[in-house]
């Protein structure tokens, strides 16, 4: 009986990526390029899923000058699409090819999902500054030039100013999908969200 519990409990463990060809269906990558992937991800995780712990320790090794820890949380829980703590090689990988290879459309709508911290469908502004101080820690204090304790804040004040058009307080999606498309600055600044993934 001991050994039939083993089994079930392993196989609880390990998780089994979806198959090649639905990975195909739903990704812009090629069937080389998710085979080298998965390859990547198994090694890391060999259990077939990564927990939020190891997900922030694996994501601070790229910014060792900062705190990545809040980034990374805030990032694990734009990836784990179905909300249940752990990523699997799919949630990864989808995510991946999202901001990899997606439209503008799809970029922006995953950006927004990463701002929208409680995913109401909105974006507030306590919610762009918790955001921001995140990215500022993993930045760290070595930037140069030397970011002043505000900058968070006036970077979340700019947002809004041409983010929130109705002027209500917070951000909608439309709000946040037109202003990006037609401000060539916000879709520049875009680019440090980019470098942080």
């Amino acid at each position: 009986a001991d050994g039939g519990d083993a089994e079930v409990e392993l196989s609880t463990v390990r998780h089994q990526p979806e198959g090649l060809e639905q990975l195909l269906a739903q990704t812009k990558f090629t069937k080389k390029e998710l085979q080298s992937l998965y390859r990547g991800f198994k090694n890391e995780c060999p259990s077939g899923l990564v927990d939020e712990d190891t997900f922030k320790l694996i994501y601070s090794q790229f910014f060792p000058q900062g705190d990545a820890s809040t980034y990374a949380h805030f990032l694990f829980d734009a990836f784990d699409a179905d909300h249940n703590g752990a990523l699997c090689f799919q949630d990864f990988v989808v995510g991946l090819s999202v901001l990899l290879r997606g439209t503008v459309h799809q970029k922006l709508k995953w950006a927004f999902n990463l701002y929208d911290i409680n995913k109401d469908g909105y974006i507030t502004k306590e919610e762009m500054l918790e955001i921001m101080k995140s990215i500022y820690d993993m930045m760290g204090r070595c930037t140069h030039p030397t970011l002043r304790d505000s900058a968070p804040a006036e970077h979340v004040e700019l947002f809004f100013q041409k983010m929130d058009r109705n002027g209500d307080g917070v951000v909608t999606f439309e709000e946040f999908l037109e202003t990006c498309q037609k401000d060539d600055d916000i879709m520049s600044s875009m680019q440090i969200f980019e470098n942080v993934i």
